[in-house]
């Protein structure tokens, strides 16, 4: 890796996060109102969704935007399926459902993060890259509620066939939530559909429209993505105290499914003969775990899982590895295979 990449670790927001895990971990009673933490999260999907739009309006869906969206489902469908076969040898296959989802999904915080880092070194990506971040969201979440009705199917099974040999008639209790309303909430969630509109109105405004908006979708995003990132500071090293209930491998599994990921994304987007700017952002799609979306919906998808497994490997493990390491290595790695 070229050691001038980690200069990215001495950029204002990246030492803002820094900053919020030294805060948190000395105990300080630094804390931002939850109100604020939201605008922030709100104004940066905002933000990244029209400008992204606005790219698109310039570029149009060209051959290379198909290939990137084509790419990133294939992504969304593949990772989660191969996260569940390894996760189910270790832990239960509810737990394993959850944890696949999260990382069949995207951060779309750390997909803004390395927005800002490639685009300050002239690779900035195509605004269909916002596209894929907004269809890899869903196919994670489908799949992972298909997965948890599939474990409970075979655990109502193994139960009736206990109770038969037993001579019992117990009903099977636990009936299976309603996969509509799953899917309802996976598609109507608040952020999404913000990341969702905000692409539109980018891509069907004008060039003065986005002019005008430049200001607020420009000059004040990095000044707001440094605060964001304290906050997000903050809250990885408080989740840090609920990785005892992770252990080794989950935390193993945290840093080198990321790292599968990019690489299956680094290669097909190498044949697509994408340029670097869009490499590295695939790739951090393809690496990164939700933990604002998918958790919201796993929770009540799948109640049999625990929280403090599959949101604390996403938030506390994956997350501070990809913004710290990830992403550079991500960049150097697509500018020998970039086009």
């Amino acid at each position: 890796m070229d050691l001038s990449i980690l200069g990215s670790l001495t950029d204002p927001p990246i030492l803002f996060f820094f900053l919020g895990l030294f805060v948190a971990a000395v105990r300080s009673n630094l804390e931002i109102p939850a109100p604020v933490t939201k605008f922030l999260s709100l104004y940066l999907l905002m933000a990244i969704g029209f400008k992204g739009g606005q790219a698109l309006r310039e570029t149009g869906l060209t051959g290379r935007a198909a290939a990137v969206i084509g790419i990133a489902l294939l992504l969304a469908l593949v990772i989660p399926a191969l996260g569940f076969l390894v996760l189910r040898r270790r832990v239960n296959e509810f737990d394993a459902a959850a944890i696949a989802a999260t990382y069949g999904s995207v951060s779309a915080v750390t997909f803004i993060a390395a927005t800002q880092f490639v685009t300050a070194r002239g690779e900035e990506p195509g605004g269909y890259m916002t596209v894929a971040l907004v269809l890899m969201e869903s196919p994670a979440i489908i799949m992972a509620v298909l997965l948890a009705t599939w474990a409970r199917s075979r655990q109502r099974s193994a139960q009736m066939a206990g109770d038969a040999g037993a001579g019992a008639s117990s009903p099977v209790s636990g009936a299976p939530l309603s996969l509509r309303a799953i899917l309802h909430e996976a598609f109507t969630d608040g952020a999404h559909l913000l990341l969702i509109g905000s692409l539109v109105i980018g891509t069907v405004v004008g060039a003065d429209a986005g002019e005008a908006m430049s200001p607020f979708v420009d000059d004040m995003f990095k000044g707001l993505l440094a605060f964001f990132l304290l906050e997000m500071g903050l809250l990885v090293a408080r989740q840090l105290r609920e990785v005892r209930d992770v252990g080794p491998f989950l935390i193993g599994f945290g840093i080198v499914m990321p790292l599968v990921g990019a690489s299956m994304a680094l290669a097909l987007g190498s044949l697509a003969g994408l340029p670097v700017g869009d490499l590295t952002m695939l790739a951090v799609l393809a690496a990164s775990g939700s933990y604002i979306v998918v958790p919201a919906v796993v929770r009540y998808a799948i109640p049999e899982a625990r929280p403090s497994r599959y949101f604390t490997m996403a938030l506390a493990v994956t997350f501070p590895f990809n913004i710290v390491l990830g992403i550079p290595l991500y960049y150097t790695v697509a500018q020998y295979l970039g086009a």
